[in-house]
C-alpha cells in the first residue's frame, strides 16, 4: 500500500512539473495572432482553389494580413469579397479586375482531322500520353476528354462539340482548369485582352490546312494589317500583343479562318 501511495504521489507531482514546464513555455513561445486575421479568413469563400496563389484560405488571410497580398487578391470572392476584407483592414477599397480563363484552340470535331480512332481511358492526360500526342492530327489540339470539366468546381467548362468552352461568367480564374490541361492550351486572360488568337498550331500553313480547318496558316494578314503593330506571327502562330492592341478588330477582320476572337469579360 505504500508503495502504491508513493507512486500516486510522485505521478501527481511530474504532472505538476510538467504543467508548469507547459505553461512557461506558452508563455515563451507565444505568438501574437492579429484580430483581424480570423475576420479576413471567414469573409473568403473558404473554396482553397489556390487560384490566389496561395495554398488555401487560411494562408491568404494570413498573406494579406502580412501585407503580401492585396484585399483583392481572391479570385472566388471577387469584388464584393475584395470590399470587406478593404473594410476589415481599414484601407482604401481597390478596384477589382474580373479574369477568367480561356482556351487556345477552335479545332472542334467539325473541323479537326483526326489519326486514329481513340479507344483508351476518356480522359486528356491518358490520351496525349499516345503517340503523336493524341488522336487528333493536330498535336496541340484539344483532346476534349474533359480534365479541365473535372477539376472545375465552379461549372465553369463543359465540352461542346470535342473542345473545351469556358463560360466567363462563371469562370473565377481559379487556374485549376490551366493546370489540368496537357496542352497548355487554357491561360488567364483579363479585361486587357481585347482579341486573342484560338490556335496553338506551329506547323507550317500547307501542314496546318490538312490538319484542321480552324488552324492558323500563318498568313500573316492580321500582322500586316494591325495599325498598331500589335500583332506578330512567330513560327506559323499568330500572336497579339495587349499591352499594344487597342481593339479597333482589323485583326479579326482580316484574318482569313476566323480564329481571332474578340474577347468581353
Amino acid at each position: 500500500m505504500q508503495n502504491i501511495i508513493s507512486a500516486t504521489i510522485a505521478i501527481s507531482a511530474m504532472g505538476l512539473i510538467f504543467g508548469a514546464l507547459l505553461g512557461i513555455a506558452a508563455k515563451i513561445f507565444h505568438v501574437e495572432q492579429d484580430e483581424k486575421l480570423p475576420l479576413v479568413t471567414e469573409a473568403l469563400p473558404g473554396a482553397n482553389c489556390g487560384g490566389c496563389g496561395y495554398a488555401g484560405c487560411s494562408q491568404c488571410a494570413q498573406a494579406i494580413i502580412e501585407g503580401k497580398a492585396k484585399p483583392n487578391v481572391c479570385p472566388v470572392g471577387g469584388a464584393e469579397t475584395a470590399k470587406v476584407i478593404s473594410n476589415i483592414l481599414g484601407v482604401k477599397e481597390e478596384a477589382f479586375e474580373k479574369k477568367a480563363a480561356f482556351v487556345r484552340c477552335e479545332g472542334c470535331t467539325d473541323v479537326a482531322a483526326t489519326k486514329f480512332q481513340y479507344d483508351g481511358i476518356l480522359d486528356c492526360v491518358s490520351a496525349a500520353k499516345m503517340i503523336g500526342g493524341g488522336y487528333k492530327a493536330c498535336s496541340n489540339g484539344c483532346l476534349g476528354y474533359g480534365s479541365c470539366v473535372k477539376v472545375c468546381n465552379f461549372g465553369a467548362i463543359k465540352i461542346e462539340n470535342g473542345i473545351a468552352v469556358v463560360d466567363f461568367h462563371k469562370c473565377t480564374a481559379c487556374g485549376r482548369c490551366v493546370q489540368a490541361c496537357p496542352k497548355n492550351l487554357i491561360i488567364i486572360i483579363s479585361p486587357k485582352d481585347r482579341y486573342m488568337v484560338k490556335c496553338r498550331n506551329t506547323d507550317k500553313g500547307s501542314v496546318v490546312k490538312d490538319e484542321c480547318k480552324a488552324g492558323c496558316i500563318g498568313c500573316k494578314l492580321c500582322e500586316k494589317n494591325c495599325p498598331e503593330e500589335a500583332v506578330k506571327v512567330d513560327n506559323f502562330l499568330a500572336e497579339i500583343d495587349s499591352e499594344k492592341c487597342v481593339g479597333c478588330g482589323i485583326c479579326m477582320e482580316k484574318c482569313p479562318k476566323k480564329i481571332i476572337k474578340k474577347i468581353a469579360l
